[in-house]
């Protein structure tokens, strides 16, 4: 199941590589959404180096759905992300306490698992 392949690999556990948030979501749900992407491009973009400070794992999630022509979704994803962690900047994220990493790297998977792929 993607969502615990994400888990998995952000936290390099049970013999998995340890990938950063957005890292991880890329890996966990690329063939889902047929992204074909390199895995290290997103190596910069975990622990808040998102552009504008964006988290990494919504950062990744975005790009996950753009890509597979579902940028209408964007939206929805923000708007979920916000009633759970209160903001979409890492460091705003980290500040209001109410969500870990791994916190956000579970509300995208879980968001992601629960998107269906439409294809065109």
């Amino acid at each position: 199941m993607p969502i615990n392949l994400a888990k998995n690999h952000f936290l390099g556990k049970e013999g998995f590589e340890r990938l950063n948030c957005a890292q991880s979501l890329v890996y966990a749900f690329k063939e889902k959404f047929h992204v074909d992407a390199d895995i290290n491009l997103f190596k910069q973009y975990g622990g808040g180096r998102a552009p504008e400070g964006l988290c990494g794992a919504v950062y990744a999630t975005n790009y996950i759905l753009k890509k597979g022509n579902m940028d209408g979704k964007v939206k929805d994803l923000e708007k979920v992300f916000l009633e759970h962690a209160s903001a979409l900047k890492c460091r705003d994220i980290k500040d209001a306490k109410k969500l870990s990493c791994l916190g956000c790297v579970e509300k995208c998977s879980e968001f992601l698992a629960n998107t269906d792929h439409v294809e065109y």
